[in-house]
């Protein structure tokens, strides 16, 4: 939560110089010194800073305070900045994020007390902001959220996939049982349900709804249809489908319906802007039910379903459906956001250079609520899948070839099951994954990319450089030697050495006397090397030599796989200075002195 209007109260000289620093420090606040007009702040703040007692803080807050849903967070700190305690509207208001954000810059200790954080649990009020989330119960929140800091048995509906399910899945506490469909709880068994879903559903115990925005609806309609019918008979279109309006992501039409009152109207209660589309677009797609009448009307042969499907990028959840508002007619179709459907899902997955502590915070919550982890075992420590659930499959893909990975991967993903490709590296850097894709593309089966830390990163940072050298050296060359795999004309190894660049090579440990012999053309040959084995792996080894002893360095040490070359006059400089800090260098940051 970011805080537009922040006040500071102090009555001391300590406090104030406390304050002050705040504000040097990135705190944007207003500075109040023995503050009378209190209750004027309290109407209009985001949030009040008291430095001094705790006691004098509490005593002028207490008849100011109504609800935490409208009253500001309020935090209080002693002079000397050594404890910083939240104190009201600590969820809602923000005032635990403040709260921590105050101690990170004093290097001071924060109070927090809110038993979801003192206890690791869930914040149930603060997850629909963290994750783009729409909230409904069916009890008083502080209900819902006692049972569940209590630990009573929860139940929790999954049917949704995105960044906040990613969490909850790796995140899950121990009285916490996840479900992906409605009909396999059993109610009996628990004292409350977590949903995450667009979809309606009738429980009979205390519930908490979160509606992830994913559901897209395609509309086309007749001139001039009457706003507020057409807006009830949509809300009761999607009653009797079960699908929540919370969930609405996106509504779309066709441009000729563009000013249509109605649909704007329904769009702006969303706090939406309706999207529209042009003829040709629509009838690119392929729909289960074109209307020859709608396509003599529009020039294309579906609105509703195209348009759902454009904005989804995924097949119909609910094909057309004709309805009347009034003495007119509109259709309506359904389709959820691929990237969050509840459905197969392959994410190919960067590793990191090795280290399993390296791979990032999304890649490591993807490996742990994977059903299969297929990994390239002869790149890729296998430590890193030791992040797997229990009852995930896993499996090394050195031996198979290409169509073997497409066959181990798809009964999960025909199962509605995640699937993790985990490659070295960066995917996306000699990762073979094109050849995958385009096989998951023929299939059409939907897979993301992660990224990962690739192993030229992790030698400048095994080697302590800078692989840039400000006026000398601004480019850096990811490339590997001929061997097996032909290299372009244009990109043999002499030619790109003309640029005497830092250059970083894959895969050539087995022909360094064909690089040394090609980069030689250019560089000199007492150019820095670094011959790095298995970076961050255990077993990691560096060699530092020159060029011109590039071969022999590799041959003595019996290097082929799993081996980086880095070539260039960076490796270990620590000459020249960018201008970045100079002190009269001007940015949007900082003015420069004269």
């Amino acid at each position: 939560m970011k805080h537009e209007n922040i006040h500071i109260i102090t009555h001391s000289n300590e406090g104030e110089k406390l304050a002050q620093r705040l504000v040097k420090e990135g705190i944007h606040a207003n500075i109040h010194r023995n503050s009378s007009n209190i209750d004027e702040l309290w109407k209009t703040a985001d949030a009040l800073i008291y430095i001094g007692a705790l006691g004098i803080c509490v005593r002028t807050i207490a008849p100011l305070l109504v609800d935490k849903h409208t009253d500001p967070a309020v935090i209080n700190m002693d002079a000397n900045g050594s404890f910083v305690q939240s104190v009201v509207s600590g969820h809602v208001g923000g005032a635990n994020q403040l709260c921590s954000q105050i101690s990170n810059i004093l290097g001071a200790q924060p109070v927090i007390t809110t038993v979801s954080d003192t206890s690791g649990l869930w914040a149930l009020d603060m997850l629909p902001s963290q994750y783009n989330w729409q909230m409904e119960t069916t009890q008083p929140l502080t209900q819902i959220i006692s049972l569940f800091v209590n630990r009573k048995p929860t139940a929790l509906l999954l049917q949704s996939r995105d960044r906040g399910t990613l969490v909850l899945e790796t995140e899950i506490p121990d009285f916490v049982t996840v479900f992906t469909e409605e009909k396999d709880i059993n109610e009996d068994q628990f004292d409350l349900i977590i949903a995450v879903t667009p979809f309606v559903h009738q429980f009979t115990k205390p519930t908490i709804f979160y509606r992830p925005q994913m559901i897209n609806l395609g509309v086309g309609c007749q001139r001039d249809i009457d706003s507020e019918l057409f807006s009830k008979e949509l809300d009761r279109l999607l009653e009797k489908n079960k699908i929540s309006k919370l969930s609405i992501a996106n509504i779309g039409t066709i441009e000729l319906k563009a000013d249509e009152k109605a649909l704007n109207d329904y769009a702006n209660s969303l706090n939406q802007s309706l999207k529209v589309f042009s003829d040709q677009q629509l009838d690119a797609v392929t729909i289960p039910n074109p209307s020859e009448k709608v396509e003599s009307v529009t020039g294309s042969s579906s609105v509703a379903e195209a348009s759902a499907m454009l904005l989804s990028e995924n097949n119909l959840w609910l094909e057309k459906v004709k309805a009347k508002a009034g003495d007119k007619y509109f259709t309506c179709a359904v389709a959820i956001n691929a990237v969050n459907q509840r459905k197969g899902m392959v994410e190919i997955v960067g590793a990191g250079p090795g280290d399993p502590e390296l791979v990032s915070v999304r890649g490591k919550r993807l490996l742990q609520s994977a059903d299969l982890i297929l990994y390239a075992g002869s790149l890729v420590p296998k430590e890193l899948t030791y992040y797997a659930k229990p009852g995930c499959v896993v499996k090394s893909s050195a031996g198979m070839d290409l169509q073997t990975q497409i066959d181990t991967m798809k009964p999960f993903y025909d199962r509605g099951l995640l699937v993790v490709r985990l490659h070295t590296g960066d995917p996306c850097i000699y990762g073979a994954i094109q050849e995958q894709m385009a096989k998951m593309d023929e299939l059409k089966m939907d897979y993301r990319i992660t990224p990962g830390i690739s192993s030229f990163q992790a030698a400048a940072a095994a080697l302590k450089s800078q692989f840039t050298i400000p006026e000398e050296i601004q480019s850096i060359i990811l490339t590997r030697g001929e061997g097996r795999t032909p290299m372009p004309e244009k990109e043999q190894l002499h030619k790109l050495a003309q640029s005497q660049s830092t250059m970083c090579i894959y895969l050539s440990a087995s022909i360094a006397e064909k690089v040394q012999s090609e980069l030689m053309v250019h560089y000199p040959a007492e150019t820095p090397v670094a011959i790095c084995y298995k970076l961050t792996w255990k077993d990691e080894k560096i060699w530092r030599t020159t060029l011109e002893n590039l071969a022999q360095t590799v041959n003595e040490n019996n290097l082929s796989m799993t081996t980086m070359i880095v070539v260039g006059k960076s490796i270990g400089n620590r000459s020249g200075e960018s201008k970045l800090y100079h002190k009269q260098f001007t940015h949007a940051f900082r003015k420069g002195e004269e």
